[in-house]
């Protein structure tokens, strides 16, 4: 067998946000969220791309959002790379949750409470060992909880989950076992296998269950995060050699910044066809902060038309 990798967003979409993973979200969820227990008896998983209904307002694309029996709202995002303001970006995506479910009449006391869970490939949090951190509002002094705590933080940091395969204790290791290693595997292990849910998450993710087209998306999702990572490095190592010739900061952050343009030239161009030259020259003239947003974004694009109101909603 062959599996595809939940850490790539074609991937944990399809697995956990498809018509037919109710079953396995909720396991997922109450494996990562409550240690197992069954918190969540059922959900309704929802569109997540969060369209601004107020002008000025940037678009967000999620890897998946639910809505849960209790009216909690769940977002959901698997980021491989570490990038600048990932932290703020995430902030951002929760609040933006929360706010935008009221329009212009409706009052404070129908807002939902809103979980933001984030499983990055790197590490987020040093000092600490735990693989998976809650955060939520506290005074901080008295670490008493604000009067209505409705945003929470939750992250899972897969480079801190060091347990093998016959080291697994319960669900929520298992869980994360396989969001890790599935992209690895060529059987489904035992073990795993004695969880519904899991097994039917195996079941999705198995590569002959995809079409062709599916398959032709997760491939040049796969070579997409691959530049990416590799632009990354070689940026960083062309802009210490500029900066040292220099003997400024500033050459790390540019060699960098060109790199990520010039991949995400290639990335769009296999998506979308030959880039025209207004575009071409929109995309080189963004900031760093809006390389990230549209690294972000690109595989949200159909057409060249949605890339180019993007970047005029992004280029302000």
């Amino acid at each position: 067998m062959r599996f595809i990798n939940p850490k790539i967003d074609f991937a944990f979409k399809k697995i956990f946000g498809s018509a037919q993973s109710n079953d396995i979200l909720i396991s997922f969820l109450n494996a990562i969220l409550y240690e197992g227990r069954s918190i969540i008896e059922s959900l309704e998983i929802l569109d997540p791309y969060l369209a601004p209904q107020i002008a000025g307002v940037k678009n967000s694309y999620l890897d998946v959002k639910a809505l849960l029996n209790d009216g909690t709202f769940v977002i959901i995002e698997m980021q491989v790379l570490k990038v600048q303001a990932f932290g703020k970006r995430v902030l951002y995506n929760a609040a933006k949750t929360y706010a935008l479910q009221l329009t212009r009449g409706e009052l404070y006391q129908q807002l939902r409470p809103v979980i933001a869970l984030t499983i990055t490939d790197f590490e987020m949090f040093s000092g600490h060992e735990d693989v998976i951190s809650h955060f939520v509002f506290k005074e901080r002094t008295r670490l008493s909880d604000y009067l209505q705590n409705d945003i929470e933080l939750v992250f899972v940091e897969l480079p801190k989950f060091k347990k093998e395969l016959d080291q697994l204790e319960n669900i929520t290791d298992k869980w994360i076992y396989f969001i890790k290693t599935t992209g690895t595997l060529d059987e489904v292990p035992q073990t795993m296998a004695t969880v519904p849910q899991i097994q039917k998450a195996f079941e999705i993710a198995n590569e002959v269950s995809l079409t062709q087209d599916e398959l032709n998306t997760l491939q040049q999702q796969e070579f997409f995060a691959q530049d990416q990572e590799s632009s990354v490095a070689v940026g960083r190592e062309e802009g210490r050699q500029e900066g040292r010739q220099q003997g400024r900061q500033e050459g790390r952050q540019q060699g960098r910044q060109e790199a990520q343009i010039e991949l995400i030239m290639i990335s769009l161009n296999r998506l979308l066809g030959e880039l025209n030259p207004d575009i071409e020259r929109r995309i080189q003239q963004l900031s760093s902060d809006q390389l990230e947003n549209l690294v972000n974004a690109v595989w949200g694009f159909s057409n060249l038309e949605e890339l180019s109101y993007w970047l005029e909603d992004n280029s302000q």
